[in-house]
């Protein structure tokens, strides 16, 4: 995808996982990269691997997104960014009379403020270039409830609302501008995360990690857990639109955009 070529793409969360399967899709692709999460061996490990996969620049940014002092120094210190992917985001799980304002605010700080201030500080610039892409990671929680979730589920149904407001605003604001702003909204994918998930899961039914996961994924549209290139396949076809004309979607894995 000539198109993408030398483009300066940001990730979050991109020390393992969905985010780094994105990086590296991006890193195929010929971007230079600024690879940002909170591990920084981990990110080493994402770099190497896009370095290997032809990315043209890659610098790391270990940080904790919900440190508001380390998020304002990301956003002032970026860069030039033509391509955003908020991927960074926690699940926590409790009773909702469990869920206290730690909880909250925390779920919060990484899955709706920190997009926020980072869509804030780098759309400007995008507008103009006349290029940008921004890909919130919501998730099927963005679009129904699941118990004991609470906090996530509000989370991430903030993440999508602000998705089509920004993307809105962006087609009023800027018609002749190349941007677009949509979220991919996967299931449960086999990620550590979900792999955490599992051994709660057989821990309270006595039931094996195996099958936990196989119900997890039997949750998804599909009835199987996604793998992370999955994911990173929804999100690149997002980027790679030239030019980009889906605005505000939803797209889930193994169903239509909404």
């Amino acid at each position: 995808m000539a198109g993408l070529a030398e483009r300066r793409a940001l990730v979050t969360g991109a020390g393992r996982g969905i985010g780094r399967a994105i990086a590296e899709a991006l890193a195929r692709q010929g971007c230079r990269l600024l690879l940002v999460g909170r591990d920084a061996t981990a990110l080493q490990q994402t770099a190497a691997i896009c370095r290997h996969a032809g990315a043209a620049l890659t610098e790391i940014s270990p940080r904790d997104l919900t440190e508001r002092g380390a998020l304002a120094g990301l956003c002032r210190g970026a860069g030039e960014i033509d391509i955003l992917v908020n991927n960074a985001g926690s699940a926590p799980s409790a009773p909702f009379e469990r869920t206290d304002d730690a909880l909250w605010d925390a779920t919060f700080a990484l899955n709706v403020h920190a997009p926020f201030a980072l869509c804030r500080a780098l759309l400007p610039g995008m507008a103009e270039r006349g290029f940008g892409r921004v890909v919130n990671l919501a998730s099927t929680a963005a679009l129904q409830g699941f118990p004991y979730t609470a906090a996530y589920v509000a989370s991430k149904h903030a993440l999508l609302g602000l998705t089509r407001a920004l993307a809105a605003e962006v087609v009023q604001r800027h018609a002749g501008a190349d941007r677009t702003v949509n979220a991919v909204c996967p299931g449960f994918t086999d990620t550590d995360l979900v792999a955490a998930s599992a051994v709660r899961i057989a821990r309270a039914t006595g039931c094996s990690e195996e099958e936990a996961k196989a119900r997890l994924g039997r949750m998804n549209p599909g009835g199987r857990l996604h793998a992370p290139g999955d994911v990173a396949a929804a999100v690149l076809a997002l980027i790679a639109e030239l030019p980009g004309a889906t605005q505000g979607a939803a797209v889930e894995l193994d169903r239509a955009a909404r």
